[in-house]
């Protein structure tokens, strides 16, 4: 004993006895208290408690009840709920409790009130005392259906907000201090972690950054490439209408400038067929050869506005 009293007092063992301490009381707060009661471990951190033997729609019967201060707890039939309301005291503090059982019949609920609000002992002794008795306002007749006993429950308690009686806000469920010292060391690791990997993938992120940009562009010559060539093609079907067919009443001349004409126009159909190909076979392909493409849809288009140019002059 007299060595432990030694090795206690010397600066390690002072610090092994407040990290013992400390880790009593994180063990503590986080809910060791809980073990021997699964409706306290349920209500620590869920505003439902269903016992085994229901059929209840868990995630349901939380939307239904929401962030308000209120805990519902569904046991077994003909359970000791005044025992039940000393259970959750530290898990459901700061909440109206409510807990329901059916009786003996199976034919209604017997309910419980337990008002864990702040100065339950003082002043607020009465709202509390009066919060016990409303919460459970007409819950007794859905013995058969809880979800909605859940939303008479939650009707009840929006009264008692309105009048005044129950605080308004929400329910704030903190976390313990070891589960901040968890998120604490959980953090880090990933930020330890997730340094070096950002840094070994940086050069790779702006590479591949560069390459999404190459295609983006790429791609938006490529929709530039088939308006242009849809335009052309527009007017290419519009120059068809406008050619002058040579007539046999013409002067030769005449009838010679006409068929140039003709001629000229049919080149360009041509050539504007091949494009077509080119441009289809550069897609298939993959290639990127816009830039030539491009070039050639420009040409035709200055074809285009010469032979539409000379056949104004024509008429």
């Amino acid at each position: 004993m007299k060595r432990l009293g030694t090795f206690l007092g010397t600066p390690f063992g002072l610090a092994l006895l407040a990290c013992l301490g400390l880790a009593g009381w994180a063990l503590w707060s986080a809910g060791a208290g809980d073990i021997a009661s699964p409706v306290a471990r349920q209500v620590r951190t869920s505003s439902v408690y269903a016992a085994p033997g229901y059929d209840l729609d868990q995630e349901r019967a939380e939307r239904i009840l929401g962030n308000r201060r209120v805990v519902v707890a569904l046991l077994e039939p003909e359970a000791d709920m005044r025992a039940a309301c000393g259970s959750v005291r530290g898990a459901a503090n700061g909440n109206v409790v409510l807990f329901l059982s059916p009786d003996a019949d199976g034919e209604k609920f017997d309910h419980y009130g337990c008002a864990l609000l702040p100065d339950g002992d003082g002043e607020g002794f009465g709202k509390n005392f009066v919060a016990e008795m409303r919460i459970a306002t007409g819950v007794g007749q859905f013995v058969d259906q809880p979800l909605e006993a859940l939303k008479v429950v939650a009707v009840n308690y929006d009264q008692l907000v309105k009048s005044g009686t129950v605080p308004d806000g929400a329910r704030a469920i903190s976390p313990s201090l070891p589960r901040y010292l968890v998120a604490a060391a959980a953090l880090s690791a990933v930020v330890v972690g997730s340094t070096g990997v950002y840094l070994m993938s940086l050069r790779a992120g702006r590479l591949a950054a560069r390459r999404q940009r190459r295609r983006d562009a790429a791609r938006d010559k490529r929709s530039a490439l088939s308006a242009n060539a849809a335009v052309l093609a527009q007017r290419i079907i519009d120059l068809d209408g406008r050619i002058p067919a040579p007539r046999r009443s013409d002067p030769a001349p005449e009838r010679s400038r006409r068929g140039r004409i003709a001629n000229r126009y049919r080149a360009i159909a041509s050539d504007y067929a091949v494009l077509l190909r080119r441009i289809a076979e550069a897609d298939a392909r993959g290639e990127n050869t816009n830039r030539d493409l491009a070039s050639r849809v420009d040409e035709l288009s200055r074809r285009c506005g010469q032979l539409e140019r000379e056949i104004a002059r024509s008429r």
